[in-house]
This record gives structure tokens, C-alpha cells and sequence, in this order.
């Protein structure tokens, strides 16, 4: 008989958003790969790679994340029926370990009504933070000082009284499922088992709790062509923007003005979204519709993008600083994370334009000592394969439970104990 490692079942949820299910689909095909049974509940527009990767594809229930004038249910409203609409998928596939992404709690609380492990997926950085650090996604640095660190101290009871509001709306929730509250303010997350697919060397030094583990990125991405980099010997610039934000193409518009006489070479990406109007593209310049980043990313000297957590860990990874300019969501936090550990240089929203953004690319290609760090990070992500150590951490989790062990396809209802 095969290994008991190698019959553990696994449900993944995700909502469809690129950032969020890109590394919940690198975990499920790694955890395919290790031989087990895995199902990832997505949008359907995601259906074929999920199938390709081995794994079973289970259509996601209409679940704003985010409130719109055409779905107006607030995220913790809305969890309630896609619970009840998840939970008879999660108990027909009868798995060993369930895993969500932070912002899909669907599955984890149909996962708990079926008396079955939860882990949680965090694609991105912790969203928690520690006394005396400042509030997450308020994208600023880590204090230098005592009288820095005192006056963010001064900010924890307002940032508690908003988790305690969401633990209020999450526990409204639980109840209208006959489950019970919870006390912890980040109530959302496994208390059994939090995976944060993030550098460990972005997050700020602090304690973390025993659940907690920072494991490295995730990274995944749908099969594209090669791009052609202009020609020449000129630094390659990389314009990466985010899949989601910046609808009207500023960052690449600026790009393409304040680069055009510049010594580099551009390749510019618009993210599978049109430009309305017409945009001159510089001799210097090749403009493309999507690309591979793992593959276009080494042969760059430089990465400019909205640092949405998946381009930053790609460029990262391939060793390649960026010029942070951050848009919406987390990508301050992020352009934070980078400018403190010396990995690239931050351009704030509000102060882009052709000529700041020329500035810090020549900042950025000037500054050997960035390279030289996010070459570090490389060398780090080539010998910690996140993937790998996220799949033996479920497998631990999965095995720790007498009963999840009963769930293994082919075992009798008494197992031997594992040797």
C-alpha cells in the first residue's frame, strides 16, 4: 500500500481575483504533484488550469469580497449563503484539510461545520501588527525611534476597535450557522495553521504565534508567449502593471513619456486591459499584452509596478529590484516592506508623474547596493521552496487528526497507527 501521505485529500478555496488564487492554484499543483486527491473551488475562468494541474475544479458561489452597487451585501452578509452553498461540496469531497484564502472564508466555515482541519492561505504579507509597528496597509515604515514607536503604540485601540467591529460582523455570521463565537480579533484566521506565502525577509522582527508560518512566496502563472525586449544593451526596464488597479494605464502612460530618451530599454505589459486612447510607444520602447514574468524577469535590470504582492515576489525571486508606486489595497504596505529592506525605491501615487517617475528609475539603476540585496532574496527563494514546505505543513496538519486520518480513501474506519 502506498504511503498515507500519498491519499491525503485536500480542499482549496479561493476567490478569483489574480493575486488570491494564483498562489492557492501553486499550492494545489504542488500538493497534486506529491500524489494527492485536491479540489480548488474558484472562478470558473480558472477552470482549465485548475484541471490541468490534476486537480478537481469546483465552481466558486457568487461571493462579493468587495460590496458593489450591483451586490450590495457587506463580505461577512454574503459568507452566510456561500457557506451553506460551499458545505455540501466540502462534504462530498470529504477532505483531510481544508484551505482558504484570508479573504475566502466560505470553505473554512463550511469546514467547520463538517468537523474537518482549516488552513488558512495569507498570499501576501500578515495583515496583523505588532505594538509599537504601524497599522497594516497604512504604508509606513517601521519607526526608528523610541518617540516613533510610542506614538504608533497610541494607535492600537483605535485599529483594536475596528477588529473587534469585524469580529462582531463575523460572529453574526457564525451564529446565523449555529456556530460559535470567536475571541480572537483576527478571527478569520486558522488558529490551527496560518501559511504566509511572503519573503520572511519583507516582515517586520517580531514574535509570531505558534500557528503562524512564513513559508515564502507561492508563485504561479498562467502559460503565455515570450516578448522580444527591444534591442540593444541598455538596462531592460520592466513595466509591470497590476492586473486589477489603474484602469486608465497612468503608471504605463508615465512611463512611456518619461523613459522615451532615456539609456534603457522598455518593456512595457498592459495587463490584459485595453488603452483607450492611442499611446506613442518610443523607439526604446516594446509594448506587449501579457508576458512571463519568470521568464522575462531575469533577463531585467529593473522592475516598475504598483507592487501587488504576486509582481513583487516574481521580481524578487528572478533577484531584480523595483520602483514601487502603489495604488490601492496593500501595495503601500508593500512599497513600505521594500523601501525599509533596502529593495527598491517607493514613488507615492499622488507624486507620479513622466519626470518623478525618470527620477527614481535612475535612482534605482544607480543604486548598486539594491541589486546586490534582491540577488540575496533570489539566492534565498532557489533554496526554500515555499510550495514544497507549505504541502508538509498540511500533511502534518492533516495526519495530527485521528479523525481526518478515518478520511483517507481506502483505509478502513480502524487504522494503524503511523510508524
Amino acid at each position: 500500500m502506498s504511503s498515507a501521505r500519498d491519499r491525503l485529500r485536500f480542499f482549496l478555496g479561493a476567490f478569483g481575483d489574480p493575486g488570491h488564487v494564483f498562489p492557492m492554484l501553486a499550492l494545489g499543483t504542488r500538493l497534486a504533484a506529491r500524489g494527492h486527491a485536491v479540489m480548488l473551488e474558484t472562478w470558473p475562468r480558472w477552470r482549465e488550469h485548475v484541471e490541468a494541474a490534476g486537480m478537481e475544479f469546483a465552481d466558486a458561489p457568487g461571493y462579493p469580497v468587495f460590496p458593489t452597487r450591483e451586490r450590495p451585501l457587506r463580505p461577512y452578509e454574503a459568507v452566510v449563503p456561500a457557506t451553506r452553498e460551499t458545505r455540501p461540496t466540502v462534504a462530498g469531497f470529504s477532505p483531510n484539510v481544508v484551505v482558504h484564502d484570508i479573504l475566502t472564508l466560505a470553505p473554512a466555515l463550511a469546514a467547520e461545520l463538517e468537523d474537518v482541519p482549516v488552513a488558512t492561505l495569507v498570499p501576501h504579507l500578515h495583515p496583523s501588527s505588532a505594538p509599537g509597528f504601524p497599522p497594516y496597509a497604512l504604508g509606513a515604515r517601521l519607526p526608528r525611534t523610541r518617540a516613533g514607536t510610542a506614538f504608533w503604540r497610541r494607535t492600537k485601540a483605535l485599529v483594536d476597535s475596528g477588529l473587534r467591529l469585524g469580529r462582531a460582523q463575523l460572529n453574526d455570521a457564525r451564529a446565523q450557522l449555529d456556530l460559535p463565537p470567536v475571541e480572537r480579533l483576527h478571527g478569520g484566521l486558522s488558529a490551527e495553521l496560518c501559511l504566509v506565502a511572503a519573503f520572511p525577509q519583507l516582515e517586520y522582527p517580531r514574535d509570531w504565534p505558534g500557528e503562524v508560518r512564513i513559508i515564502g512566496p507561492l508563485l504561479w502563472e498562467p502559460s503565455s508567449r515570450d516578448a522580444d525586449a527591444p534591442p540593444g544593451s541598455e538596462p531592460l526596464v520592466l513595466i509591470a502593471p497590476s492586473t486589477s488597479q489603474d484602469p486608465d494605464h497612468r503608471l504605463l502612460r508615465a512611463a512611456l513619456v518619461g523613459l522615451a530618451h532615456e539609456p534603457v530599454r522598455v518593456l512595457g505589459v498592459t495587463a490584459g486591459k485595453p488603452i483607450a486612447d492611442p499611446v506613442p510607444v518610443p523607439a526604446n520602447t516594446r509594448l506587449v499584452d501579457w508576458l512571463s514574468y519568470s521568464r522575462a524577469m531575469p533577463d531585467c535590470a529593473l522592475v516598475v509596478s504598483h507592487v501587488g504582492h504576486g509582481t513583487l515576489a516574481h521580481a524578487l525571486a528572478a533577484g531584480r529590484p523595483l520602483v514601487a508606486v502603489p495604488h490601492a489595497g496593500d501595495m503601500a504596505e508593500n512599497a513600505a516592506r521594500l523601501d525599509w529592506a533596502g529593495l527598491g525605491v517607493r514613488l507615492p501615487w499622488r507624486f507620479l508623474s513622466p519626470a518623478t517617475l525618470r527620477l527614481a528609475v535612475r535612482r534605482a539603476l544607480g543604486d548598486a547596493s539594491l541589486a546586490r540585496r534582491a540577488g540575496e532574496l533570489a539566492a534565498w527563494a532557489a533554496d526554500n521552496d515555499g510550495a514544497a514546505r507549505a504541502a508538509e505543513l498540511l500533511e502534518a496538519l492533516a495526519l495530527s487528526r485521528p479523525a481526518a486520518v478515518g478520511r483517507l480513501r481506502g483505509w478502513d474506519s480502524n487504522p494503524q497507527p503511523f510508524g
